[in-house]
């Protein structure tokens, strides 16, 4: 009875939402298709009517669409379609979402046909499934942002020796997107797509630094800027931030080798509690049901694992240096 109250408040809810969400759009929507009518009605010829672009520019919506319009409006798909983009993944923000939201309940629900009692610790291993794919594709998306960080140097090098030869910023551009490797490789290429189609080399050069949120790749799209502003000799300061970049670079890859044993140490005691419970499960199996199925064992196997968690993410923050 309760889950199926449970089921029927959440749709309600979600109903309330979507229809509180939906109708202003579809009414700035219609009105919008009103005002772009009346455009195309006063263009000067039919023909020019007829071959006439739409001025607004569509996605094909997926499967889970729906949900993106209800969460929309707090920002996280928006972030997360970030995050994908990113990443270079082909995933929807939406599906991912949906996705998220299946792992949880199910294993909510799953948890709960195999005798954990305790809402807590059930909530928080729905969580830790649910937020999985989210994992995923932050994973994905740090090693991509890693790569293109460590062939940066070589790309402002690259652009550097084509403005000594006497070329354009245009022409730099291009060279980057044929003479490197990926990741730098593929968004230079769009960036070039991007002037190719008409864009202004500033806005492109901003939208690259979004698909891109790495620091020393918007010191290198502000000069390239600044250059196309003032008119300024920018070879000098190009070279001394690929030089600036190869140095942090070679620091922290000599931070990471120095505090190699120490980083070993805390994942070796952050993985000790899960080995020591994968080993208690297989010898004395008693022992661990008792943490899940009586009440006392499950707060404390609750606490385990949210002062487990909270040691992870502390001993994480001190050991990401940040150069």
């Amino acid at each position: 009875m309760f889950l199926f109250s449970l089921i029927m408040f959440s749709a309600v809810l979600f109903g309330a939402g979507y229809y509180v969400w939906q109708v202003p759009r579809q009414a700035a929507q219609q009105a919008l298709q009103v005002r772009l009518r009346d455009l195309r009605t006063n263009t000067r010829t039919t023909r020019a009517k007829a071959q006439g672009s739409d001025l607004v520019r569509t996605e094909k919506r997926g499967n889970f669409a729906f949900l993106g319009d209800f969460v929309e409006w707090v920002g996280v798909l928006r972030r997360l379609e970030d995050y994908i983009r990113q990443a270079n993944l082909k995933y929807r923000a939406a599906d991912v979402f949906a996705l998220c939201l299946a792992l949880g309940i199910g294993s909510f629900l799953f948890f709960g046909l195999l005798g954990m009692s305790n809402l807590a610790l059930r909530t928080v291993f729905a969580a830790g499934l649910g937020l999985a794919p989210v994992a995923y594709i932050a994973r994905v998306r740090t090693a991509r942002l890693k790569k293109f960080e460590d062939n940066l140097p070589d790309a402002i090098d690259l652009f550097t020796r084509t403005m000594r030869a006497g070329h354009n910023i245009h022409s730099g551009l291009e060279t980057i997107a044929t003479e490197t490797v990926d990741p730098v490789k593929m968004e230079f290429k769009k960036l070039m797509e991007e002037l190719a189609l008409g864009s202004q080399i500033e806005p492109a050069l901003h939208n690259l630094g979004k698909r891109v949120p790495l620091i020393d790749l918007k010191f290198f799209i502000t000069a390239l800027i600044l250059q196309r502003q003032t008119g300024a000799n920018m070879v000098s300061v190009l070279e001394n931030l690929a030089l600036l970049v190869r140095e942090r670079l070679n620091m922290a890859a000599k931070m990471q080798a120095h505090t190699a044993q120490q980083r070993f140490s805390a994942g070796l005691l952050c993985a000790l509690p899960l080995v020591v419970g994968i080993g208690f499960w297989f010898l004395k199996p008693e022992y661990m049901r008792l943490l899940y199925t009586d009440p006392t064992g499950s707060k404390f196997l609750t606490y385990a694992i949210c002062s487990e968690i909270t040691g992870i993410f502390v001993i994480r923050k001190f050991a990401n240096i940040k150069f």
